[in-house]
């Protein structure tokens, strides 16, 4: 009998993947984000960005600057501008705690996933995180090649 692996309900609309990379995350937060309804209906059809976006202090608040959603093509002049900044929701002690790591620690807060969740609400996982160092990246890089290199032995030996 086959194990059924259990869904978690997500819907990746956007996967920022080059931040893992270039960052050591320390913590991670998932966020709502104020929409407008034709930037809803462009994400259903599953071609935002967020590679090169990033997240700002703006206040009290934190707001996603420069994540691509593309115009709804079915609404006319009341669409939407594509890489507007837009405000994250998230309780405060959330977003004073992220904050206050930004501000004592000079950390970095790096969007990683935009998806649907189990209910249909759109979230952002966000991270604070520290950047990484020329010689960090190599060495992941490094680590990476020998996982798949130890694979490919373990799969022909046994």
């Amino acid at each position: 009998m086959a194990v059924k692996k259990k869904d978690t309900g997500r819907k990746v609309l956007a996967d920022n993947r080059r931040a893992r990379f270039d960052y050591h995350l320390e913590e991670t937060f998932e966020a709502g984000i104020m929409l407008t309804g034709t930037e809803v209906k462009s994400l259903r059809g599953g071609q935002a960005s967020i590679a090169e976006s990033y997240i700002a202090v703006a206040g009290e608040e934190l707001e996603l600057i420069n994540a691509n959603i593309p115009i709804y093509e079915a609404a006319n002049r009341e669409n939407h501008h594509p890489t507007r900044p837009r405000k994250l929701l998230m309780h405060r002690r959330e977003i004073d705690k992220i904050m206050a790591a930004v501000r004592r620690q000079g950390r970095t807060i790096v969007p990683l996933k935009l998806y649907f969740n189990d209910r249909g609400y759109i979230k952002l996982d966000l991270a604070i995180a520290i950047g990484k160092k020329l010689h960090d990246k190599r060495t992941t890089s490094k680590d990476r090649d020998w996982k798949r290199d130890q694979g490919r032995l373990m799969r022909d030996r046994g």
